[in-house]
């Protein structure tokens, strides 16, 4: 309530109203705040600062003493240490938010590290509205504290005035002068009311109990800029506000207001399409207003538009998917990697032993393709879910579309017309190039599909300037475009188009995990991807990759083998590897090479070895291994004591937790032909060592 209202007050007679004293301007409210640090001088450090009149310092040094506060006490601002023993402040804050009581309160957070983007961010999603880095000024702590102190204040004070007036009101009930009073209160506080509520996205409206479909009165001219129609539009005919609830929401939204009567109240969430028919998210909050007799009066409600905190829930839940399956693969990548090594080296080699056998070389060959099938796959699942890098490289777009239409059609068979527009000037962009073509091929594939009496698949690419907003960032970017003329997608369908193993296909027909995979590598290349779609119209995905601004990378030709003919010449190479099986692939490959070959089974085995044998020219060694040498432990050693030794690394999952630099790393499952060109490359150029990630060859598009 405003001073003006309360001295209006004041000035009636004793008779009119029974007042309950105002508080004194110098007598301030009670605030309570809680500061946590597992530092007890850090504690004493901000008491100091924050001490004043009216204002009561709690103090914990752990995470769980300060739950044990949050449970007893309402606090003003919780000033709260990210880094302590057990609890640390995310998981702290975490839990601070999930009670509803204490869900509102504000939480800064105090850190002398992780000043990163990343940690700020996480903290802020943990709940956090502000940040306080150590060693703190303390003018800044005051001023942001006392901030939050004068919100608290001011917030509980409107409560306490709305407690009194109610209490008022009730006294004087049958008072017509009180009455006549309280109207004009009433309007002096709509009024304020009115200028707070234009500058946020809330809607305040009544509606007629009479009225099936509801003729929304709103109250303030929010409604234009949240809706894009007037107030006047809601008035017009008794069904525009409800002919335009989503279809799927409308009956639930009906069947809810029906029982508005029996419970007083209700929340109703729906998807509301504006006037530039874009469907935007809602919660409308409707309370039943009665008269003095008991009989129903009107409905009040308010409109709070969600759309944003809806689509970051949809994000966060995404997010959380990824992360799961990423967890999943990442524990079985290294062992399930190892043994398709064996089964791939071993018919590399068997394909060796029976050539002119043109029949066995087929039944090979087939084999050969479904195992680096499954390689692919796993590649692909850790990839898409951040836990192995992207072997990122600046291409010409432009160039590669051309052959990858081609690649495109005889995939997509003839009753599919595949067509591409390329703008002229089309931006370089950095990525993972066969990464890049799967996903494409993943999108095409799935075109087909929704086409299975055949149709159009146009991919168009051109360049964008997208404009700084939510939820995706601005920017310079290229475009790629796959357009069908299939079946298409339900909304219900397009909300769940990206989730990993979620498919509309029969069982057996697809994995789920082409989309994801396709929004994983487009997340971790800093882009992002939209999605169209229109039942019985077609399907419209686009990609949006950031452009680069490096020189586009020429690409070489693979076709070169050093497979062709051994030429190990008698050199000595040392395998370390613990696994027997792979360790045994790989003697045999590097034996037909032309190499002499020594194995140890660990990294300690190896540096014995390494100590007590001069002539070894070249180490592949396996990234993890039991004992007190890693494979990366073992390079460095090398590089140190005998750097004219190459080393090339190899290990079936690698997470990207330590840092390789300048070492040599293959990935596993690999081809001997790969092997053979990764050996031949460091020995005809051995000053020329780099980080070269070779990663498996992708096969076809997972549907």
């Amino acid at each position: 309530m405003t001073d003006d209202l309360r001295r209006g007050e004041l000035n009636q007679s004793p008779d009119d109203f029974h007042l309950v004293p105002a508080r004194p301007p110098s007598d301030p409210i009670p605030a309570k705040i809680l500061v946590v640090d597992d530092d007890p001088r850090n504690l004493i450090a901000v008491e100091e600062v924050l001490r004043s009149p009216g204002v009561e310092i709690v103090t914990a040094d752990s995470g769980e003493g300060a739950l044990r506060h949050v449970l007893k006490d309402d606090f003003a601002v919780i000033l709260l240490d990210v880094q302590m023993p057990r609890l640390d402040g995310y998981e702290v804050a975490s839990l601070i938010r999930n009670r509803p009581r204490s869900s509102r309160v504000p939480i800064l957070f105090l850190t002398a590290f992780n000043k990163d983007d990343m940690h700020v961010f996480k903290g802020y999603s943990a709940g956090a509205v502000d940040y306080v880095f150590k060693p703190i000024e303390p003018l800044i702590l005051r001023s942001k504290v006392d901030i939050f102190v004068d919100l608290y204040r001011k917030t509980e004070e409107i409560r306490r005035q709305a407690e009194q007036e109610r209490r008022l009101l009730m006294d004087n009930l049958h008072v017509r002068s009180e009455k006549l009073k309280a109207e004009q209160a009433l309007r002096r506080r709509e009024e304020h009311q009115s200028i707070v509520l234009k500058s946020l996205p809330i809607a305040l409206y009544t509606a007629s109990v009479e009225e099936d479909h509801r003729r929304l009165h709103f109250t303030n001219e929010s409604i234009e800029r949240i809706t894009g129609f007037r107030p006047e539009a809601f008035l017009e005919r008794p069904d525009f506000w409800s002919s335009r609830i989503n279809p799927d929401d409308r009956e639930h939204v009906l069947a809810q207001l029906r029982r508005l009567e029996e419970e007083g109240s209700v929340n109703l969430e729906y998807r509301w399409r504006c006037a530039d028919d874009v469907e935007r998210h809602f919660l409308d909050q409707t309370v039943l207003m009665r008269d003095e007799n008991g009989r129903p009066r009107e409905f009040f409600g308010m409109w709070f538009d969600i759309t944003e905190s809806k689509q970051m829930e949809q994000n966060l839940l995404h997010a959380s998917k990824l992360e799961a399956v990423g967890r999943l693969t990442g524990g079985i990548a290294h062992d399930f990697n190892n043994m398709l090594s064996v089964v791939i080296g071993n018919l590399d080699l068997l394909k060796k032993s029976i050539q002119g056998n043109e029949k066995a070389e087929r039944r090979v060959r087939m084999a050969l393709e479904s195992a680096q099938h499954c390689a692919d796959l796993t590649y692909r699942l850790l990839t898409f879910s951040r836990r192995q890098a992207l072997q990122v490289s600046t291409i010409d777009v432009a160039g590669l579309m051309p052959s990858l239409l081609e690649l495109m059609r005889r995939t997509l068979g003839e009753h599919v017309n595949a067509s591409l527009h390329l703008e002229d000037g089309i931006w370089p962009i950095q990525v993972d190039r066969a990464q890049f073509e799967a996903a494409l091929l993943n999108l095409a594939v799935n075109a087909r599909d929704a086409m299975p009496h055949g149709g159009d698949l146009t991919i168009c690419v051109k360049n964008q300037v997208v404009e700084e907003g939510k939820p995706v960032p601005g920017g310079e970017f290229v475009v790629i475009s796959v357009s069908d003329t299939g079946i298409g997608m339900p909304p219900d369908v397009l909300e769940k188009v990206f989730e990993p193993f979620f498919t509309t296909k029969e069982s057996g027909k697809g994995t789920g995990l082409g989309l994801s995979m396709v929004y994983g590598f487009v997340q971790q290349c800093h882009g992002h991807v939209e999605v169209e779609s229109e039942p019985n119209v077609g399907t419209t995905i686009r990609i949006f990759l950031p452009r680069s601004h490096d020189a586009a990378e020429r690409q070489e030709d693979d076709d070169q083998s050093a497979m062709a003919h051994p030429f190990g010449d008698g050199r000595m190479v040392l395998v370390v590897e613990d696994n027997p099986a792979v360790r045994q692939v790989a003697l045999s490959t590097l034996h037909s090479l032309g190499f002499k070959v020594m194995e140890a089974e660990t990294g300690d085995e190896a540096a014995r070895l390494l100590k007590s044998k001069k002539d070894i020219k070249l180490v592949l060694s396996d990234v993890r291994m039991p004992g007190a040498l890693s494979g990366i432990d073992l390079a460095r050693l090398i590089q140190k004591e005998q750097p004219d030794v190459q080393v090339l690394l190899t290990t079936g999952y690698f997470d990207g937790e330590d840092k390789l630099e300048d070492l040599n790393l293959l990935y596993k499952p690999y081809r001997a032909s790969d092997l053979a060109d990764r050996i031949q490359s460091l020995m005809s150029s051995p000053q020329n060592v780099q980080m070269d990630k070779t990663a498996p060859r992708q096969a076809a598009a997972v549907a």
